[in-house]
């Protein structure tokens, strides 16, 4: 009995130990990234690998976790029109995720350029989110990126992949 437990200990010792070195767990709690992610979502990131345009990531901001996707590099160039249509380097961005699309709040001047070793961020949810739009959160250094969101463990019926 003794080492049964034993092992028990062991094993939950190594899964925290995983989870918070490799591989985090957040609990969605705002409603940024509806409908992308809705708030009470519980999500498994990774911070193994780069991350990429397109990527939901988490982020360190004053003492808090907000969840944003990857919408410009360094160095590139991201314009929004009046209608809340999202171009970087002059291209496009097909946003299969979004329901509707609203310029929200900024105090940036289109085009804006992605300074060289930040990250230009925005949630989902447009007309709601808080990201780098607005000049007091700007644009994310990579050292407060806490992990790259990998996929959905709650609720069940949401489980799977989240890209």
């Amino acid at each position: 009995f003794k080492c049964t437990v034993s092992m028990l200990i062991v094993f939950a010792a190594i899964l925290v130990l995983i989870s918070t070195l490799w591989f985090p767990i957040y609990h969605i709690t705002g409603i940024a990234m509806e409908p992308s992610l809705k708030q009470g979502t519980v999500v498994v990131a990774t911070r193994l690998g780069n991350l990429e345009a397109g990527d939901i990531a988490a982020i360190y901001y004053k003492n808090h976790i907000l969840i944003s996707r990857l919408i410009g590099m360094p160095g590139d160039s991201v314009y929004i029109d009046e209608q809340g249509i999202v171009s970087v380097n002059n291209l496009l961005l097909e946003e299969d995720y979004l329901t509707e699309t609203v310029l929200g709040t900024t105090d940036l001047t289109y085009p804006y350029l992605v300074p060289e070793g930040r990250y230009f961020v925005m949630g989902d949810n447009r007309a709601k989110s808080t990201d780098s739009r607005m000049s007091d959160i700007g644009c994310v250094e990579e050292e407060s990126f806490a992990g790259r969101i990998l996929f959905c463990i709650w609720p069940l019926r949401q489980i799977g992949y989240v890209g």
